[in-house]
């Protein structure tokens, strides 16, 4: 097949030393959900070095931005991330050590997420530029997509509103056009206020906020059985009290409820509330409930999917080398064998493909959508305009989400290589959209036929503030 997007591809050839720069930058800042101060300048400075103009801090979010080139229809979104994981820091090398003792890492890759949109859409705009296209591009700097949902608040102030279509990709261990939906999902903080009383002295003068949190999770577990079974429920004690000798009068929770569809969650979600509220009439406190985020599961586009597809075959898969094969061989002896193949299984991996450490081929779309277990604020995007998204290989094939792997192999060549891999594939769809008009159309078409005539509408209330200090001060960078 022949790449139509030329210029672009060898622009983003051209600029490859610069793109893995702003990635490694990114990689070595490692910072939190909403602490993403110099990861987002960082990306900023280097779209407005290629030409586009740059809004700061966006539906009030500081680390949020819209970077912008060109002018007039049709717009074309992409959707960058670059939020790191609590706890997850490594050096790019085969085996566990941390970079900075405690601190955050890439866990899941959003380091090359952010720089391959930007690889994208610099490649994009000289194909644009030297074949007389118009049309307008927008870089949506979106932070936070881990733990507090960025893209919901830029949602519901309306910034995906005029773009026709909007792609992103992800990070992982295989080149496949991604599928199906995911789960909506709401997060919340649950406090419990008691009263403290000495636990030998006059333990019957205290009320204690933690028995109340503790009975509030019972109640969780005995409600499993009556969930539908793709839901899900976590929950972690954040606070728990001081030391046993005194009855905690303060407890807290984090929890997060998820559901394949927003109404779902929208019930499930009660039903969790009321076990607080069973909870606190239990043990005479007082409870109350702090909404962190509400999302939406992912609406599919098998029209932007399709193209998606093609223009992954047409660039072709990522080309590992000799550096890139050895790095995987020693770092897959750290992931025990059966986990790899149930990881395998999971994805739809062919058993005689099981053998190979790095996917270096494009995997056929599932016949079948196939439907995510996790979450991701994309589904808000995709409830505003067509939207789609698929994966490159930029990790060994099984390695585990959200782990000292994952961040290792973020931080050299071969994510490096996943990376532009996915920037060209954006560029050569964003090009197609700009210059087929039958190609946009039919994703448009797609986006009314699945989302039946609903209308967006945010899951959060217009005044929901985002929750700044969730990690606390000392996670601060």
């Amino acid at each position: 097949m022949v790449i139509k997007a030329t210029k672009a591809m060898e622009y983003i050839e051209e600029k490859r030393a610069d793109i893995i720069g702003v990635s490694d930058a990114v990689w070595q800042f490692a910072e939190v959900g909403l602490q993403e101060y110099r990861s987002s300048k960082c990306l900023a400075q280097a779209l407005e070095k290629e030409g586009f103009s740059v809004e700061l801090g966006v539906a009030g979010l500081p680390t949020a931005f819209v970077a912008t080139w060109g002018s007039g229809k049709p717009v074309i979104g992409f959707l960058g991330e670059y939020d790191a994981l609590p706890g997850l820091s490594q050096k790019a090398v085969p085996y566990r050590e941390e970079l900075e003792k405690g601190k955050p890492g890439h866990g899941c890759g959003h380091n090359l997420l952010g720089a391959g949109a930007f690889g994208a859409v610099i490649g994009l705009k000289q194909a644009m530029l030297e074949q007389g296209v118009s049309g307008t591009l927008k870089y949506f700097g979106c932070p936070a997509e881990e733990n507090f949902s960025g893209k919901a608040f830029m949602a519901r102030e309306g910034l995906f509103d005029d773009c026709d279509v909007c792609l992103t990709w992800h990070p992982g261990s295989i080149n496949r056009v991604s599928t199906g939906s995911s789960l909506a999902n709401n997060a919340m903080n649950v406090i419990f206020r008691g009263q403290s009383a000495h636990a030998a002295g006059d333990p019957y003068n205290g009320r204690s906020a933690l028995d109340a949190l503790q009975l509030m999770n019972l109640g969780v577990e005995f409600l499993r059985e009556h969930m539908p079974p793709e839901a899900r429920v976590h929950y972690v004690i954040t606070q728990g009290g001081g030391q046993p000798n005194v009855v905690p009068a303060y407890a807290k929770a984090w929890y997060l409820v998820r559901a394949p569809r927003r109404e779902e969650v929208d019930d499930l979600y009660g039903r969790v509330i009321r076990c607080a509220e069973g909870a606190a009439l239990m043990t005479d406190t007082d409870h109350e409930i702090q909404l962190i985020k509400a999302i939406w599961n992912v609406l599919p586009n098998p029209s932007l999917e399709l193209l998606l597809k093609e223009c992954m075959d047409r660039v072709g898969p990522p080309k590992f080398g000799h550096e890139e094969q050895s790095f995987a061989k020693e770092i897959s002896t750290s992931i025990p064998e059966e986990q790899r193949r149930k990881a395998l299984e999971k994805a739809g991996i062919p058993e005689e493909m099981w053998n190979s450490l790095l996917n270096d081929w494009i995997l056929p779309t599932p016949e079948v959508p196939q439907d995510s277990t996790g979450s991701t604020d994309v589904g808000d995007v995709s409830w505003c305009c067509p939207t789609a998204q698929f994966n490159t290989a930029c990790n060994v094939l099984g390695t585990p989400g959200h782990s000292w792997q994952y961040v290792a192999q973020a931080g050299m060549g071969i994510g490096h290589e996943g990376m532009l891999t996915a920037a060209k594939v954006l560029a050569e769809a964003g090009f197609e959209l700009l210059t087929d008009e039958k190609t946009l159309s039919d994703a448009k078409k797609c986006f009314k036929e699945v989302s039946k005539g609903q209308v967006y509408k945010c899951a959060m209330p217009k005044d929901h503030q985002p929750v700044f200090d969730q990690f606390g001060p000392s996670n601060l960078r």
